[in-house]
């Protein structure tokens, strides 16, 4: 395939870029293919489950990026590659694979995708939601507790332990990669159409 879009939707950990996301891509279910860094977890399978739960996950040092980046670029060639699935019952890798097909826009989402330079030329679009801290706590645990199956105390204490701080040492200061800043995700309207409007240019090949 030619000339595929490539946009990058980072943010922090509950600020809404998923939810900018999915909106995205189902505005154009047959043109979009979406990609997530959290897929690309490290698989740790010589530890216990309670080893594995003591982790730092916000770290850069705790995704396999250098696949992601593998991956981008065959789907930027045209070929399909095989994503990993994480499970995040068991904090790490499922086994299983799913295919992701090359497609005229491809999004790119996750905490620190702008953390990695190499990535981060990949991309056409570089989208950071910006989102206030107490919002983005509330909407971790709220995310955590009853999609993740974790405990109130255990998503608390990640927070303090490792989300904050790493969010402060490596998710903000990616936001000066950034081309565009959106407050607010998938809830500014504005910046909505926007984008909305960038992916229509690009496919009636105006860009």
């Amino acid at each position: 395939m030619e000339n595929i879009l490539v946009i990058g939707i980072a943010g922090g950990s509950g600020s809404g870029k998923t939810t900018l996301t999915t909106r995205l891509a189902e505005q154009f279910p047959e043109e979009v293919t979406v990609i997530r860094h959290d897929d690309y977890y490290k698989h740790y399978e010589d530890l216990t489950l309670e080893e594995r739960k003591l982790l730092n996950y916000d770290h850069p040092n705790a995704f396999d990026t250098e696949l992601l980046i593998r991956h981008l670029m065959e789907l930027k060639q045209g070929r399909p590659v095989e994503c990993p699935v994480y499970d995040y019952a068991v904090y790490n890798r499922s086994g299983r694979t799913r295919t992701i097909q090359p497609r005229q826009v491809v999004i790119v989402e996750g905490i620190l995708i702008f953390e990695n330079r190499s990535l981060c030329d990949l991309m056409d679009i570089r989208v950071f939601v910006d989102t206030d801290a107490d919002i983005r706590i509330i909407r971790r645990i709220q995310r955590d507790v009853v999609e993740r199956g974790r405990s109130l105390e255990s998503v608390i204490g990640q927070y303090i332990n490792t989300v904050k701080p790493m969010h402060e040492q490596f998710v903000e200061p990616s936001k000066r990669n950034a081309s565009i800043i959106v407050p607010e995700g998938g809830c500014n309207r504005v910046a909505m159409q926007m984008l909305l409007s960038q992916v229509r240019s690009h496919l009636r090949g105006e860009d």
